[in-house]
């Protein structure tokens, strides 16, 4: 399983969101690094974002949800057209679930587990 999940779901339609663009991205001393992107499936959840081998560093990282695609995609106007979450790693290699629960008006988060 990749160190970072995520879950995408709409909650006005009580469905999982598919067809939203993930973006994950690692802060650096530059600004933000893209480690890697894919879309929502039909289950709203993105498997695989990042390989199986793959462990991040204690770092600052950011997941892009670009909503405006899922809202247009369903003849809806969404208010954010877009929402980061930006999130800490302190290095010891466990599983980070980051899920999005998404309304046209408004949006949150937790640590999942």
């Amino acid at each position: 399983m990749s160190q970072i999940t995520t879950h995408v779901l709409d909650t006005t339609r009580g469905l999982p969101a598919s067809g939203v663009p993930i973006t994950l991205y690692a802060r650096t001393n530059d600004g933000w690094q893209q480690l890697a992107s894919g879309m929502s499936n039909e289950d709203g959840r993105l498997p695989g974002l990042l390989g199986h081998d793959v462990v991040l560093a204690a770092g600052v990282y950011r997941m892009h949800f670009a909503t405006s695609t899922y809202f247009k995609a369903n003849k809806e106007d969404g208010f954010y057209p877009y929402v980061d979450i930006v999130f800490e790693l302190d290095g010891s290699h466990t599983h980070y679930h980051i899920p999005l629960l998404l309304t046209a008006f408004g949006y949150s988060t937790y640590r999942g587990s």
